[in-house]
């Protein structure tokens, strides 16, 4: 079997994938927003390794990104896993089904 026809879905997939570039700080959802105002009021998610994250429930939609330090290395092993810590929601005006 010759590998030229994988080779070139290969290629055709590679270029797809090569879309236009969105603004990832936008919210595009039911009550679209900067996702910078959204930093006012995050809680601390710890996950089953221990690491910490920032998170934010925003009523139907949620928002998360590691913690880091300041030398960009993730924060682990301070607070107990599984556990949220400090508020995590914004008063969104779309209702949280869940």
């Amino acid at each position: 079997m010759t590998k030229t026809p994988f080779i070139i879905l290969a290629g055709v997939l590679a270029l797809a994938a090569c879309g236009p570039k969105t603004n990832q700080t936008i919210d595009r959802g039911f009550d679209s927003k900067s996702l910078q105002n959204l930093t006012k009021t995050p809680g601390i998610w710890v996950d089953g390794d221990g690491c910490e994250h920032w998170a934010i429930d925003d009523g139907i939609e949620g928002y998360q990104t590691n913690r880091l330090d300041r030398y960009g290395k993730p924060v682990c092993g301070l607070l107990p896993p599984f556990t949220l810590h400090g508020p995590d929601g914004v008063g969104s005006p779309v209702p949280d089904p869940i």
